[in-house]
């Protein structure tokens, strides 16, 4: 029962899991220091917390799933990127139809 990851399966150093562990940490903490302190407007502090997140993602995609340019995540890439394509359309559509329907309901 070997576990074979030769078939382009690439896994960080510990090296890279400490940095993205540090760095999710400080993307954690920063925005919710910020938020338990109110000493911050609501739009910086929304400003803060929505980029701190989607920084959190591309760490999270980088670090740990290691999502990168390489030959190997070629197809993660491609996946990952129809999902959140997929996930846009259906978002959008939906809004799309329910303004729709609440112009309409209103009349």
């Amino acid at each position: 029962m070997s576990h074979d990851h030769s078939a382009g399966a690439s896994h960080g150093s510990i090296k890279q899991y400490t940095i993205g562990f540090i760095l999710s940490i400080i993307l954690t903490i920063l925005p919710f220091g910020m938020a338990m302190s109110g000493g911050f407007s609501k739009s910086t502090l929304l400003a803060v917390v929505g980029l701190a997140g989607i920084v959190q993602i591309f760490v999270q995609l980088v670090f740990f799933l290691h999502m990168n340019a390489s030959e190997e995540q070629r197809w993660n890439v491609i996946a990952f990127l129809y999902t959140i394509l997929t996930i846009a359309i259906l978002l959008i559509g939906s809004v799309w139809v329910m303004n729709y329907l609440h112009f309409n309901m209103m009349l």
